[in-house]
Parts: structure tokens; sequence; C-alpha cells
């Protein structure tokens, strides 16, 4: 997005740029405490000054204001708040994770006899909640790669639409406007995992995108240090979420939102600090003769590139590399030789990571099948220069 709706501490007013509005949208509560920051407020008991306020608080669906610890306190409704203003949406939940975010979603909308339509290769855990959680619920289960394969699997019981753009691992595109253009004919709503672009990269609202999802554990945060999930969307929209979150117990900590806050300030310009060294790093790696194929969007070469610049206005990555026909242990060794890039799960935050990029159902495999070497990386804010030396020296162990 490049404008938002705000005036002083996240109050609706003027527009404002994007960067304008991360600092200054969710401060609402800072103006009582006199400081910068709005405090961070640990409650599990709300008090109510009359038996007519707390009657009114449990009126209605929209849970915006201090009722119970487990609807949030000020700190949560604040980062919401401010998370809603940056996607141009009504409302947002918070969630533990980025992955109750989205089991919120399709419990929510899942019920027996019912169509769940999910995007080829997304998200692995995703894949197990469908397959693990709502298939013995009796929901079907349908994945499709295009518009034109959505569209021939609809049927008059599909209750959700699920979509990750691009795809995790594969990184793979879709057409978003094509896809919820055919939802809106049949009525049936979208929801799209929309972790890797961010607010600042992809307008999914815009797009025609109903429920918006996003692991707030990456970018939004930034500092790998806490878990949460994000919901964004229309109060209709997610009126059946918010009600399976209350239901379930879905809290989120007033001090995991305190540092989501904190995160989203510098948004905007870590996403360009990665978005430019993700190009940078993507395209020496396509140059050297270790490397069979990049898959990232961003690229030119990329068969997704033409929908990612439809659909995306930077590429922070992360992104997946296939090697050329090595052995195991020259895999090994060159994931071992990386010296600047942590070995482990997540992506997002401030540090460069390297993991194998192997389907989430298959991790647990002792010996995984040998059907070509891929690595997913992130690259975070160290200089590019060095990330890719430190690179060409691991480069090296694959056909020693």
């Amino acid at each position: 997005m490049t404008d938002t709706s705000s005036s002083h501490h996240g109050a609706p007013g003027r527009r404002w740029q994007l960067d304008t509005a991360l600092a200054h949208l969710g401060r609402a509560s800072a103006v009582a405490a006199k400081s910068v920051n709005p405090p961070i407020v640990r409650a599990s008991t709300t008090v109510f000054e009359s038996l007519a306020e707390f009657k009114a608080s449990y009126q209605g669906t929209v849970f915006e204001a201090p009722r119970y610890g487990r609807s949030g306190t000020s700190t949560n409704f604040e980062l919401q708040a401010a998370m809603a203003g940056l996607c141009g949406a009504q409302t947002c939940i918070a969630t533990p994770s980025g992955l109750s975010a989205i089991a919120a979603v399709l419990g929510a909308h899942a019920r027996p006899g019912c169509q769940i339509l999910v995007q080829e290769n997304v998200y692995g855990p995703t894949q197990t909640l469908c397959e693990k959680v709502l298939g013995p619920l009796q929901c079907r289960i349908d994945y499709f790669g295009s518009a034109d394969a959505l569209e021939e699997k609809l049927t008059a019981q599909a209750a959700l639409i699920f979509l990750e753009v691009p795809s995790s691992l594969t990184m793979q595109m879709v057409d978003v406007a094509a896809v919820c253009e055919i939802a809106r004919r049949q009525g049936v709503p979208v929801a799209c995992d929309s972790t890797w672009g961010t607010p600042v990269f992809f307008d999914a609202h815009a797009l025609g995108i109903d429920i918006s999802l996003h692991a707030a554990t990456k970018y939004i945060n930034g500092h790998s240090d806490t878990l949460l999930g994000l919901l964004t969307g229309s109060y209709e929209a997610l009126q059946s979420t918010r009600a399976w979150c209350d239901r379930h117990g879905t809290h989120v900590s007033a001090d995991s939102c305190a540092l989501a806050l904190r995160g989203m300030r510098t948004l905007g310009l870590r996403m360009a600090r990665h978005d430019a060294s993700a190009l940078a790093v993507a395209s020496w790696l396509q140059a050297q003769p270790q490397i069979a194929r990049v898959l990232f969007p961003a690229l030119p070469s990329d068969p997704g590139h033409a929908l990612w610049k439809q659909q995306f206005t930077g590429g922070p990555g992360p992104f997946t590399v296939e090697l050329t026909p090595c052995s195991e242990p020259a895999y090994e060794r060159f994931i071992d030789a990386l010296r600047l890039f942590g070995l482990g799960t997540s992506w997002g935050g401030f540090e460069s990571l390297v993991m194998p990029a192997i389907p989430h159902h298959l991790r647990a495999l002792a010996v995984q099948p040998d059907d070509g070497r891929l690595v997913r990386f992130h690259i975070g804010l160290e200089a590019p220069e060095d990330l890719c030396s430190d690179l060409h020296e691991a480069l090296r162990h694959v056909h020693r």
C-alpha cells in the first residue's frame, strides 16, 4: 500500500504515506501515558464501572475493547488497529502464531460435506491441517494450481478458497485477481496467506481477497523473538473466524503484541533492504555453475514474474535454489560450510537463514527423496556482498 488513512496516533483522518503510518498508527493509548510507545497492559480481569457497562461489553461480536484478558488488552487493540490501517481493512484479529491464524480461518469455514479449495504447494502445516483435521471432519479438500483449474474443481458445496502467494518452497504464483473474480461470482470467500509480501509489497484486499493472513512472527515483528498471527478483513468477512477464536480461547499476550508493534515501526525500511539484498543475492546465485535454477518470482527469468509484477511492488524473499546434481554428503557440506546463514526454520528476521527445502511431511524421514537438492534462503540485513562471499566459499564444497 502507498498510503493509509490515519490521523494523530491512530484515529481515522487524513491520508498518510506508508512510512508515516508505520510510525504513528497504534499509539492512541500512548497519549495518556505521556510516552512514545503505548504501555504494555497485562491483565486477565477487566474491571467495569457498572453492570450496564459490563453487559455492553458482551453484546455483539466485535471485540475491540477490554472485556476479559483472553479477548485482549489495550496493547492488543493497538496492534490490531495499526495492522487494519496498514492493510486498508476494517478490522484485525491477533492470534498466537501464523499457524493458529490459518487454523482459525480453516476451522471457522469447515463443516461436514463442504468443499475447501487450497492452492497447490502451500505451507506444509496448512496441508497437514486440511488433511489430518478437516478431512476426518468430512470436508472435501481439493488442490488447484491455477485459476482455470480452480474453476473446473469448484462445486456448489465450496465454503472457502485458500491461497498462499507465492507458494511455500516452490514459489509458484497464481492469478489472484482471476481467482477472486471466480470466487465472487460463486459467492465463496477467499483467504490468502500474505506473509511473504506483507502489506508493504502486497495489497491483498485491493486484489479482492476477503481474509488476509500474516505470520507476524516473520517480517512484521522482524526480530525473531516472538510468535504471532494477524488476520485482516471486513467485520463481516472475519465474523465467523472471530467467533471461532473466542470459542477456542485463542489468545495473544500483550508482550507479543508490543514486540510486533516495535517491529512494525521499521517495517518499510527493513522491507526495502530485504528486497534489494534478496534480488542481488538471487541474481548472483543464478550465475553460479553449481546452481541449476533459482525459484524467485522477482527475477525476470522466473515463470511467475509477470504475475508477480501485477500483484507485488517488491520481492523480499525468501527464495529457493536448486543445486546441480550432487551427492547427499556434498549437499550437507555446502550447508554446513555457510557462516553468515543460520541453519533454522522460519524467516523474516534481521538475520540470514538457510534451510533444506524439504516438504513439511517429509522432514522426519531419515533419508530424503533424491529428486533434486533444494535449499531455501532468507536474506537478512547483512551486506549482500558479504553474503555472496560466504555463499561462494560454501559452493566450492558442492563438487569438491
